[in-house]
């Protein structure tokens, strides 16, 4: 069978290309020898027509989520394609999508006969069987729908796989968020710096109750911060004092307003231009944060009450 076929026209399958057999159950009356041989070889006919309808097709790859046995990959050889067996449905369905094709679950159609239509078939400029590292690997590459690619993550074990996988989900995750909220914002704590010192400016125009819920809302968001420099076992105290210095100086002094970009540098202990250095985040991240934050506080606030009732007193009866 080749490994590498070029301008492929991909049949993704989902039903066996195996031998077909007689249904238990069903009984036949044979008066001549004959007949049985007759029956094995149209229980051989029955599944090289399938394959000669998904060959006519046009097919010269075939992918299918069940068996192919080695009648069928005769066939298949003798035709010059490529017949892959046992992928996984959700592959199949992904690989669909960037081909063009679809999942085929039957070959029967509306005339109540069996026919494959071209229409199925996904495109691609190359396929093949490559080798890389101890696994050999189907890659499908120049897909006619969409531009997808597939990240092959290698590494010394399980845990050290699950963690770079779930990193690259979160960088990819971070690319999306970015380009569905079209802004960023300096990262590094800046952001939760800068509310911080505008709501407390802000609780101290109010003369109500007001200024104590926003000034503890100010202090709070300074946990941001302070557990992100904990994390990199550096001195909280220090380092949120002087990038609140500076954001309150980006606030009050309109010369100094990019001083608003200041961050956390938490490789070297120190604040620094967060703009410049490219440490930067989506907006919609920051505002989702927040809102689910206060949402959080509220419903703790509103169920902070337990009130209970006495026991009902017990009538007493007297008894004569």
């Amino acid at each position: 069978m080749p490994k590498q076929i070029k301008n492929a026209k991909i049949a993704l399958l989902d039903f066996n290309l195996q031998r077909a057999k007689m249904a238990l159950g069903v009984s036949i009356v044979i008066k001549d020898p004959k007949q049985v041989e007759e029956m094995k070889q149209r229980e051989a006919d029955i599944i090289k027509e399938r394959i000669q309808l998904i060959l006519k097709a046009g097919a010269n790859v075939i992918l299918t989520t069940k068996g192919i046995d080695d009648l069928c990959m005769k066939y298949f050889i003798e035709a010059g394609a490529m017949a892959v067996r046992r992928c996984k449905k959700e592959d199949l369905r992904k690989i669909a999508k960037s081909t063009g094709g679809s999942v085929v679950t039957t070959l029967g159609d509306l005339e109540g006969l069996e026919s494959f239509d071209a229409a199925n078939l996904g495109v691609a400029d190359y396929v093949g069987q490559e080798r890389i590292a101890d696994d050999e690997l189907i890659l499908i590459k120049g897909c006619k729908q969409t531009k997808t690619a597939s990240i092959i993550l290698r590494g010394a074990n399980s845990y050290m796989l699950e963690e770079m996988e779930r990193s690259l989900h979160d960088a990819i995750s971070i690319v999306k968020r970015t380009l569905e909220s079209k802004n960023v914002v300096a990262g590094g704590g800046a952001v939760e710096t800068a509310l911080s010192i505008y709501l407390e400016n802000f609780a101290t125009t109010l003369g109500s109750r007001e200024q104590l819920a926003i000034a503890e809302f100010a202090e709070a968001l300074l946990v941001i911060p302070k557990t992100l420099i904990v994390n990199a076992a550096f001195d909280s105290i220090d380092l949120v004092a002087k990038l609140r210095a500076v954001h309150n100086l980006a606030q009050t002094d309109k010369a100094k307003k990019d001083l608003q970009w200041y961050g956390l540098d938490l490789v070297n202990g120190k604040i620094r231009n967060n703009l410049e250095a490219g440490v930067l985040e989506p907006s919609i991240s920051k505002v989702k944060s927040i809102k689910f934050a206060v949402e959080a506080a509220i419903t703790i606030l509103r169920i902070d009450d337990m009130i209970k009732l006495h026991p009902k007193k017990q009538e007493q009866h007297d008894d004569h």
